[in-house]
């Protein structure tokens, strides 16, 4: 498929919806903690659990449902990971306590672990290689608005009936995306079974992991994750503390800088068309930098501003290494993108729970120098992939 080809406005926005559905229940509790806080009685490290638990439990099952989708397929795997997802959010708003909040949101990302790898793979099969990082970059640009309009409306539905009913909304409209999902996607014409014998699975992961290229993508996903998950983890104690002490309602609209990142990530293909990948990179991770530096204002102006560099920055850095991931894997594509998103979903773990931990012992300054330090390594590791094809070329040149 390809732009104004057949099917292809089909399948665009059959997984944009599937995007929109993941973000917007993985992340369902993420500008609620200051009220989940309240009601258990826990502080900011605890309450980040119902992230962390999430987005670790999609990062510990990306592999095996990846696997699962090169023996049944993409569509049935999407489809599959969605419909337990959903099933799983309509029970969240019932939890009677913290652990049991924690374990629902577990299973929660386990259950959404088929669906990131197989939409990538799926893209990387069912469409023209000359729009695949289009193509890509409208499934991640479905994730920002999923991840914003969750925030946003749990928000605004939160301060007037409580974090319970937010979240409960947010898994009927998670149920009308699924749905829309599976009748629009066109059945995949590329796709070809693989096994799901062990031996092979571990042979394929090896080689993956044997790729120095691919490894530096999984490593630099890993890092930019790690940014955004502290700070959208943290950001809502901070807005409500002094000097901004904004009500829920607020706080949640401050997540609408995400349409940044939809815009970011939509055209991360032509910033790769002019800057190359590498450069790409570089540009996302020094406007992240400049965010992160920004936040650190007292003026809210300032930390708005602040944040809508931090989210163009990370989903333009995001679009780009997933879809170089994509491209650099010839077989197993399922694998190599399960392996970035497991890579990517441990850097949210980490930055929810050590950014909250930062937060704790040193305010928002300590939140801001986690994310710097990520910054400085996605920076290295470009760095020191640009040094290794600048010699693989002299090499190449010499022979």
């Amino acid at each position: 498929m390809s732009p104004g080809g057949p099917g292809y406005r089909r399948m665009s926005l059959a997984l944009f919806l599937a995007g929109v559905a993941t973000f917007a229940l993985l992340y369902s509790t993420q500008a609620l903690l200051p009220l989940i806080s309240g009601e258990f009685g826990v502080a900011a490290s605890d309450a980040s659990w119902t992230v962390a638990a999430a987005t670790g439990g999609l990062a510990l099952f990306v592999l095996p449902m990846s696997a699962l989708s090169e023996r049944f397929g993409r569509r049935a795997v999407m489809t599959a990971s969605l419909a337990v997802a959903v099933t799983v959010g309509l029970l969240v708003p019932f939890a009677p306590s913290l652990g049991v909040l924690v374990v629902l949101r577990a299973l929660q990302g386990a259950a959404l672990a088929g669906l990131p790898a197989s939409a990538t793979a799926y893209l990387a099969e069912e469409v023209s290689p000359k729009a695949l990082v289009t193509a890509i970059g409208l499934f991640v640009a479905g994730n920002s608005v999923g991840g914003m309009s969750g925030r946003v409306i749990t928000g605004w539905v939160a301060q007037e009936w409580g974090w319970r009913v937010a979240v409960g909304v947010i898994g009927a409209l998670a149920v009308a995306c699924a749905v829309a999902f599976r009748l629009l996607l066109p059945a995949p014409k590329n796709f070809k079974a693989g096994s799901l014998r062990p031996r092979v699975l571990a042979r394929t992961v090896r080689d993956h992991l044997s790729n120095p290229l691919l490894c530096r993508l999984y490593a630099i996903g890993a890092l930019f994750m790690t940014v955004f998950g502290g700070v959208y983890t943290v950001i809502g104690y901070r807005l409500t503390e002094a000097p901004f002490s904004l009500p829920q309602g607020i706080i949640g609209s401050v997540f609408l800088v995400y349409l940044v990142g939809t815009v970011s990530a939509s055209t991360a293909g032509r910033l790769v068309g002019r800057l190359g990948r590498r450069g790409a990179l570089y540009a996302g991770g020094g406007t992240t930098a400049a965010g992160l530096l920004l936040s650190l204002a007292g003026s809210l102006p300032l930390v708005l501003l602040g944040l809508v560099l931090i989210t163009a920055g990370f989903f333009a850095g995001h679009a780009v290494a997933s879809s170089a991931v994509s491209k650099t894997a010839t077989t197993g594509r399922a694998q190599a993108s399960a392996l970035y998103q497991s890579a990517y979903y441990v850097g949210s773990s980490a930055g929810s729970t050590v950014g909250a931990i930062a937060f704790h012992a040193g305010g928002w300054a300590g939140t801001v120098g986690v994310g710097l330090l990520a910054v400085l390594g996605v920076v290295t590791i470009t760095v020191f992939g640009t040094r290794a094809a600048r010699m693989q070329r002299r090499l190449a040149t010499a022979a």
